[in-house]
């Protein structure tokens, strides 16, 4: 297999790919061939990355959480090359101020499970018209999923419903060969992540302490770790989820 090509000539949608994770992620696939196909909210940071990224690339601005939204970036696929290949459903937030039990809003649940869970689920589901037969689908999770993060618990139970998503989507899908896998990142240098940690004097020398790799993961280490799940290599791997986090949970 040429390593440096695995995605020649394939359709690929990531969501949320204008900065972080989703722009790393998204200048991996260009640069092994795939036409790349980004939405963002935010027009000039999509532009930006489109111009960063490369290799044809396409942004469609679009809310993830918004379903008409999902039905103008899937069109323009659709008009472009009438079927897609791969599909990372990256768009996803996070607060980051604590809220324990007891403190919570209707605002903060609606804010975060409207776009991790809601806009995640019509991601895919929008999507499946386009799959094509031995399709893969990658879902952003995070460690919270299997967390008790203090203050989190939105957060964390929004991540949990990611990784059930992707078993029960699995057996869904069987028939027509799409597999389904979960990424879940650790504590990755994001902006969120930048956000969440100035917020909290201390709280990265804390991180390191708890993660035996002792620093925080690249977007470009959770990027290639979505590939690997996409690509040929993980033909036999479906409904998993796969933890990039410096053995922070296994260890």
């Amino acid at each position: 297999m040429n390593m440096a090509k695995r995605f020649e000539d394939k359709v690929v949608v990531v969501t949320g790919g204008s900065e972080g994770i989703g722009l790393a992620t998204a200048k991996l696939f260009a640069a092994e061939g795939a036409r790349v196909y980004v939405s963002g909210r935010r027009a000039d940071k999509l532009e930006q990355a489109v111009r960063e990224i490369g290799n044809g690339a396409v942004g469609v601005p679009g809310d993830a959480a918004k379903l008409d939204d999902l039905d103008r970036l899937y069109a323009r696929v659709q008009a472009d090359h009438g079927r897609l290949d791969v599909l990372f459903a990256n768009a996803g937030t996070a607060s980051t101020e604590a809220k324990p039990l007891g403190m919570i809003g209707e605002e903060d649940f609606d804010g975060l499970f409207n776009l991790n869970v809601r806009g995640l689920l019509f991601s895919v589901q929008k999507a499946l018209p386009l799959m094509s037969q031995g399709g893969a689908i990658v879902l952003n999770g995070s460690v919270a999923g299997v967390k008790g993060f203090p203050g989190q618990s939105l957060y964390n139970a929004s991540k949990a419903a990611v990784r059930s998503f992707a078993r029960s989507w699995t057996a869904d899908l069987k028939e027509r060969g799409i597999r389904v896998n979960v990424v879940a990142p650790g504590g990755t240098e994001t902006r969120l992540m930048r956000d969440y940690l100035e917020a909290r004097p201390g709280m990265e020398d804390v991180l390191k302490q708890v993660v035996p790799l002792g620093r925080l993961g690249e977007p470009d280490e959770i990027g290639r770790a979505v590939l690997f799940l996409a690509s040929a290599e993980s033909s036999y791997i479906a409904g998993v989820e796969l933890f990039v986090d410096g053995g922070s949970v296994a260890v």
